[in-house]
C-alpha cells in the first residue's frame, strides 16, 4: 500500500467516529471468531463494510452465521496462513480479539504494513451513538475483582433507576449492547489489560483501576507495558477517577492521567476515609466523596455485619463494594439504593464461593483466583487453610505468596502442569507444611484426587480453599471448568461418606 493510499486510509479512519458516518466499503479484517469477533463482524457488515473474518479454530455455528450475514471467512490454523489471508485481502483496518498480543506475528505484520489495529472497545467507542440514548461508560479494570465490581456497579445503577448493563470482558460483547434498539443510560465495562492496550479515543464518565500486581507480563512484554495498559482506563475520564488508597500504583495512574477538566480523584479503602473518599468507620461502610458536607460528615452505605450475614465481608469483597459504590455515586445513585443493591447481591460462581461446611470444615471454591494477587486476598480471609493450588504459572513467581501465608497453612494440595516448581517453592518457604501432590493429569480426576487429599489433612475449624494462583488451561478448559470439577468432586465425596 503506497504512502498516499495509507494517508487516505488514515484520514478516513480518523473521521469515522459515529455510527452514522459512512463505513460502507471499508475493508476490515477481523481476527478471531469468538463471541467478540463475531460481534465485530456482525456490526461492521450491518454498517456496510467489506469484512473478512480470519480465525484459527473451526466453529460450525458461527461459520454458518457469517455466511448468513454476508461476511467473508477464512479458517487459517497457523500464523503464516493468517498472514497470507490478510495479504490477499489487503485490509484497511484490522480488528483483533484480545488474545492477540502486540508481539504476535500477525500484529507485527499489520504494523509493518501500516495497517491500523483496533480492538472491539475502540470500535465500540466510535459507534456508541446508534440510538439517541447515548450511554455513559463506566470502566472497570484491575488485576483482580473486575467482574464482581462490574456486576455490583451495574446492580447499583439499576437500583437507582438507570437503564444499565454490564459488558466487555465480563462476557457480553460491547458491540452487542450498543446495538440494543432501546439504548442504555450507562454501560459498565469490565476491561482487561488486553482490551485497554488497543483503546485510543475512549472518554469514560467514570473509571477505576481496583489494584495492580504483576500478571500477563508475557503478553505485555513486561511490567511497564502491563502498567501502561491498565493506566489507560483513566485517560480522558470526565467525572470521577476512582482509585485504591492501599495501592500506590493506582494513585500514580490517576496522577499521570490526562483527564477532562473537572474530573475528580476519589479513593476507596478499608480504613477511615479522607475527604473525597469511601471507607469503613466503626464497622460501617461510608461515603465522604459525593455529598455536600463531605468535609464534616459521611453517609452510611451498609454495615460490615450486614455484609457478613450475606458472605460478603471478606476484605477484598468490601473493597469491591466500596469501589462500585464510588462509581455508582458518581452517577448520582442515592446511598439508600446502593445499600439495597449491596444487600441483595449474589456474587458469581467460583469467586470465593462457599460450598458448605462438612464435619466442621468449610469448603470454598475460589477458582477465579488465577494470579498471586487474587490468591493472596483469598488466603488472608481465613486463619487455618488446606490450600489447593497450582496450574500454569506463566512465569510468575509465587514464592512471596507461599512465604507470606505459610503460618496459616494446615496443608497444601498441589495440582497442575507446573507442579514441580510449586512443590519446590513450598519445600523452601513452607517446609513444615504437609504437602500432597496430585498425579492425575486432566479434568474431574484431578479434582477428585485433590478433594480426597484435602479431606485427609483438614481438621475441624479449617477451610479447604481452592485458590490456585495460576491459570487453568493446562488441565481444564478455563477457571469455571476447574471450579465446576472441584464442586462436583466435593459433592461426590460428601455423598460417598454420609
Amino acid at each position: 500500500m503506497g504512502a498516499a493510499a495509507v494517508s487516505g486510509v488514515e484520514q478516513r479512519l480518523a473521521a469515522l467516529t459515529s455510527w452514522h458516518h459512512d463505513w460502507s466499503g471499508l475493508r476490515v479484517a477481523v481476527l478471531g471468531l469468538g463471541a467478540t469477533g463475531f460481534s465485530v463482524a456482525d456490526t461492521l457488515v450491518e454498517l456496510g463494510a467489506q469484512v473478512r473474518v480470519v480465525y484459527g479454530k473451526p466453529d460450525e455455528d458461527r461459520e454458518r452465521l457469517l455466511d448468513v450475514i454476508g461476511s467473508e471467512r477464512a479458517l487459517a490454523e497457523s500464523d503464516e496462513a493468517q498472514i497470507a489471508e490478510l495479504q490477499a485481502f489487503a485490509p484497511e483496518l484490522i480488528v483483533v480479539s484480545p488474545g492477540y498480543p502486540a508481539k504476535h506475528p500477525v500484529v507485527v505484520w499489520a504494523q509493518s504494513q501500516d495497517v491500523a489495529v483496533w480492538g472491539d472497545i475502540e470500535l465500540g467507542w466510535r459507534l456508541r451513538d446508534k440510538t439517541d440514548r447515548i450511554a455513559d461508560w463506566i470502566c472497570v479494570t484491575g488485576t483482580n475483582g473486575k467482574t464482581t465490581t462490574t456486576q455490583l456497579t451495574a446492580h447499583m445503577l439499576l437500583a437507582g433507576g438507570l437503564r444499565a448493563v454490564p459488558a466487555g470482558n465480563i462476557g457480553t460483547p460491547l458491540l452487542d449492547v450498543l446495538r440494543d434498539p432501546l439504548g442504555y443510560d450507562a454501560i459498565v465495562l469490565e476491561l482487561s489489560s488486553f482490551q485497554l492496550e488497543r483503546v485510543y479515543s475512549m472518554s469514560p464518565h467514570s473509571s477505576v483501576c481496583l489494584n495492580f500486581a504483576d500478571d500477563h507480563l508475557d503478553w505485555h512484554g513486561g511490567e511497564s507495558g502491563y502498567w501502561a495498559a491498565k493506566a489507560k482506563v483513566y485517560e480522558q475520564t470526565k467525572v470521577a477517577c476512582v482509585y485504591n488508597r492501599a495501592d500506590s500504583e493506582t494513585l500514580r495512574m490517576v496522577e499521570e492521567a490526562d483527564v477532562v477538566e473537572g474530573a475528580r480523584a476519589v479513593s476507596f479503602g478499608l480504613d477511615t476515609p479522607p475527604m473525597s473518599g469511601l471507607g469503613v468507620v466503626e464497622g460501617i461502610l461510608v461515603d465522604r466523596g459525593f455529598h455536600d458536607d463531605r468535609r464534616n460528615s459521611a453517609l452510611e452505605l451498609a454495615t460490615v455485619e450486614e455484609l457478613a450475614e450475606r458472605g460478603l465481608a471478606a476484605p477484598h469483597m468490601v473493597q469491591n463494594i466500596l469501589a462500585a459504590s464510588a462509581l455508582a455515586r458518581a452517577c448520582g445513585v442515592a446511598p439508600a439504593d446502593i445499600a439495597r443493591a449491596v444487600l441483595d447481591f449474589v456474587p458469581d460462581a467460583h469467586r470465593a464461593q462457599q460450598l458448605g461446611e462438612w464435619r466442621g470444615v468449610w469448603w470454598i471454591d475460589d477458582s477465579k483466583a488465577t494470579n498471586v494477587h487474587a490468591a493472596n486476598a483469598s488466603l488472608q480471609a481465613h486463619r487455618s487453610v488446606v490450600w489447593v493450588l497450582g496450574g500454569l504459572l506463566k512465569g510468575v513467581d509465587i514464592s512471596d505468596l507461599v512465604a507470606g501465608h505459610a503460618s496459616r497453612l494446615r496443608g497444601a494440595v498441589v495440582i497442575g502442569a507446573d507442579r514441580s516448581e510449586v512443590l519446590a517453592i513450598l519445600a523452601k518457604h513452607a517446609p513444615e507444611v504437609p504437602v500432597i501432590e496430585v498425579l492425575a493429569e486432566r479434568g474431574i480426576e484431578v479434582m477428585r484426587e485433590a478433594v480426597r487429599a484435602a479431606s485427609t489433612i483438614a481438621v475441624e475449624g479449617d477451610t479447604v480453599l481452592l485458590s490456585p494462583a495460576t491459570a487453568s488451561m493446562d488441565q481444564f478448559e478455563n477457571y469455571s471448568d476447574r471450579g465446576d470439577a472441584f464442586q462436583v468432586a466435593y459433592r461426590e465425596l460428601r455423598e460417598s461418606e454420609e
